[in-house]
């Protein structure tokens, strides 16, 4: 009955004409973010934060929740059309959904995309409604040693899942946590890595350092690499698919649902990763592999299953634990700071309305996007047509009065500007932010509870293997380091013997 209850009480915030407003506004402004490449949702969250500030904490997270999801519905628009994923995670649907588009068969497969992502929203939000509620109150037992074991074992596995150089994404992880404890230190008074400048003393903002790092980065990054874009001029027609479309794509969906259910769950994991999992998977079981890439509807209908499914699950350890799984739980963690509101298991208990309402908007969103999106694909993809470097301007002048009206410091936005050059020269280098923001946000967090445990146990360090469910968390943490060592070590033997 309590779930009832609850799921009542999350309808009713859901449908006040507030929140259903902005609820539309994030879904709409998630699918034109999808649709243009570059402008990705972390980078839009990360710019947008400022502007939450003024909104209720129930209205700025159905948007910013919008804009997650909406971004996967509208990646996969300009991915089959013109072969130009807007969002990574629809990077992999460009091989079948492009090759069906030549093939004359577009509507079918933006259909299928658009259908199979709504059935995977709407499960993946079932799956929240079920399984958040026991980890929130199985969280409630953590103690101080407990949750940072938990964290730990977060920032190991956002090693193992990170793309790219191992080494660099220990690097950004570890600068991460440096920049977290920059200020004055609450238990002592200590300045810290603040090198005697006084702008540094309060510490760096959470707003500043993600719009630059993601936001400003991203501006500069494609206005250094212009892309052509040649859109499909005739027009989409046959949007419903035939019954051996749907007889084909139905178990794809099913199992990129579960997959991408399972892994937005993990730390570290999230759409990408979910989509690209998915159209491996369905390769690996299909009858005609060799197929694939040439238009067949389960390459389309896995992968943006599996990418909506990932983007909602990855809210669980959000909410419940307070844990981000990737870079865009971050940046919801920050917009839930921003309105005083802890992120973690009391967030059920002490903000019903939130966590409810939250959930509960998933379900209207998923239902906005399929009703506006294919009526709308026109449109969307009309706005490619619109000249990056006017775009870039707006978005940049927009971004420079939002974090100055935060908190009127005009300091903040040189930290834009320093993080966004910063943020810049990681693309360059092939180093990704994401670990670093996780870093950012955890750090701070692990030395709090890191001091409370060994305050508590007068110092013992024994208090982390004692505690059972540390003790489970550290060997977890563990493990993982194993796989991530032993390939790496097995390669050096490798060089060693070839040498």
């Amino acid at each position: 009955m309590d779930l009832f209850a609850n799921l009542a009480l999350g309808f009713s915030v859901i449908f006040s004409p507030t929140n259903l407003l902005f609820c539309l506004v994030g879904v709409v402004l998630g699918t034109a973010i999808g649709v243009l490449p570059g402008l990705g949702p972390v980078a839009t969250m990360a710019l947008l934060l400022p502007v939450t500030y003024y909104l209720p904490p129930e209205g700025a997270l159905i948007m910013l929740a919008g804009i997650y999801y909406g971004a996967q519905y509208g990646g996969s628009t300009t991915a089959i059309l013109v072969n130009l994923p807007g969002e990574s995670s629809s990077v992999i649907t460009c091989l079948d959904g492009h090759a069906m588009a030549k093939n004359g068969r577009a509507g079918a497969a933006l259909a299928i995309a658009a259908l199979g992502s709504f059935f995977a929203g709407c499960v993946a939000t079932v799956a929240i409604v079920l399984f958040a509620p026991p980890l929130s109150a199985m969280a409630q037992q953590f103690g101080p040693a407990d949750y940072f074991s938990l964290m730990l074992l977060g920032l190991i596995t956002a090693v193992v899942l990170a793309r790219g150089s191992l080494l660099k994404a220990l690097a950004m992880i570890v600068l991460g946590l440096l920049l977290g404890i920059v200020g004055t230190d609450v238990n002592t008074g200590t300045a810290r890595y603040t090198f005697g400048i006084g702008m540094l003393f309060d510490g760096i903002g959470f707003v500043p350092l993600a719009m630059g790092l993601f936001g400003v980065a991203e501006i500069i990054h494609n206005l250094a690499n212009p892309e052509r874009r040649d859109l499909v001029t005739a027009k989409v027609k046959g949007l419903w698919p035939t019954r051996e479309d749907f007889r084909a794509a139905w178990p794809a969906v099913l199992r990129g649902t579960g997959l991408g259910t399972l892994l937005g769950c993990l730390p570290g994991g999230g759409a990408t990763l979910s989509a690209f999992s998915s159209y491996t998977l369905e390769k690996k079981v299909s009858r005609y592999p060799e197929k694939f890439g040439t238009g067949v509807i389960e390459g389309v209908a896995a992968p943006e299953s599996a990418n909506n499914a990932a983007s909602q699950t990855s809210f669980i350890p959000m909410l419940t634990l307070g844990i981000p799984s990737n870079s865009v739980m971050a940046m919801m963690i920050g917009g839930m700071m921003i309105h005083g509101i802890v992120p973690g298991p009391l967030v059920m208990t002490e903000r019903p309305e939130l966590f409810w309402g939250m959930i509960v908007s998933m379900w209207v969103g998923n239902l906005m996007l399929l009703v506006f999106n294919l009526p709308m694909i026109g449109m969307w993809v009309r706005m490619l047509l619109l000249p990056y470097r006017l775009l870039a301007l707006a978005i940049l002048f927009f971004c420079c009065i939002g974090v100055y009206s935060l908190n009127n410091s005009a300091t903040e936005v040189l930290f834009i500007a320093f993080f966004g050059v910063v943020g810049y020269l990681f693309i360059r280098l092939e180093c990704e932010p994401a670990p670093l923001l996780l870093g950012f946000i955890l750090g701070p967090l692990m030395e709090a509870n890191l001091r409370r445990a060994l305050l508590l146990s007068r110092g013992d360090p024994m208090v982390f293997i004692e505690r059972p469910i540390s003790l489970g968390l550290l060997i977890g943490s563990a493990v993982l380091l194993l796989f991530v060592i032993l390939p790496v070590v097995g390669k050096m033997r490798e060089t060693a013997f070839q040498e």
